[in-house]
């Protein structure tokens, strides 16, 4: 455990670097970052109500706020508790992928997209580019997206219809071009920024928004071969913080859900 909810888009050529803002946590994203974290996405009420006062929140406020987020679609009741509804299980798998993601061996061939459909709205356009900087794309041009070919994820086949996929080797000498398509000084240097701060970090809710911004922070992360990253790559260090926060709040998860 733990997850973590409302991550920003994985808009990995967009990064700015700039050392991410801690946001103190609502009651809504307490409960959503207990059950992102919950394998399976699911919590009876009354364990619910132990771990959130865990983080300060009361049960008038839980109530409210479970009432809110059922009505918005964002939970599902069950029996006895609450669950992630599919939109938000599919946020799961995401950031699941961010902490564990799964690479094969690079042999120098670079993953292409190009995207083929016209006649689309802004909105279409706005949610194309997300899909493709969730897959951890970085566009050269309008309609150009590509990444080395390391990452061991099938693209979702409904793509077909609107991007054509190709792979190919750059002219480019490799490590320039990933240095052009992604800023990878200034998300090395947030990530540190982030794991001094973890280091600084006491009491449940506050390592719990500094996880929050760790999760964000990975789900930027271009998960490129070791041989196109600078030296010293923070990567793995923040991968590594973040499943040790997990194993420590799965066993609190136990503990307070059991009563013990």
């Amino acid at each position: 455990m733990n997850g973590f909810e409302n991550p920003a888009p994985a808009r990995t050529n967009g990064f700015e670097g700039s050392a991410p803002a801690l946001r103190p946590l609502s009651a809504r994203s307490v409960v959503l970052s207990l059950l992102l974290g919950t394998h399976p996405a699911e919590l009876p009420a009354r364990d619910l109500a132990r771990l959130v006062a865990g983080f300060g929140v009361g049960g008038s406020t839980l109530r409210a706020a479970l009432s809110r987020m059922t009505a918005a679609g964002d939970l599902l009741r069950t029996g006895t508790g609450y669950r992630l509804s599919e939109r938000l299980l599919e946020r799961q798998r995401r950031q699941d992928e961010s902490v564990r993601p799964r690479t094969r061996v690079w042999e120098g061939d670079w993953e292409l997209l190009v995207v083929t459909a016209t006649g689309r709205g802004p909105a279409e356009r706005a949610e194309l580019r997300a899909r493709l900087a969730a897959l951890r794309l970085a566009e050269l041009r309008e309609g150009v997206w590509l990444r080395p070919d390391n990452l061991s994820r099938p693209l979702p086949g409904e793509l077909d219809r609107v991007a054509e996929r190709l792979v190919s080797r750059p002219e480019r000498a490799a490590r320039d071009l990933a240095a052009r398509l992604w800023p990878l000084d200034a998300w090395s240097g947030t990530a540190r920024s982030l794991l001094a701060r973890v280091e600084r970090a006491h009491g449940p809710a506050d390592r719990l928004m500094v996880f929050a911004a760790v999760v964000r922070h990975l789900l930027a992360d271009p998960v490129l071969p070791a041989e196109l990253l600078p030296r010293d790559w923070p990567g793995a260090a923040l991968r590594g913080a973040y499943t040790a926060y997990q194993r420590e709040q799965s066993g609190q998860v136990r503990e307070r859900g059991t009563g013990t």
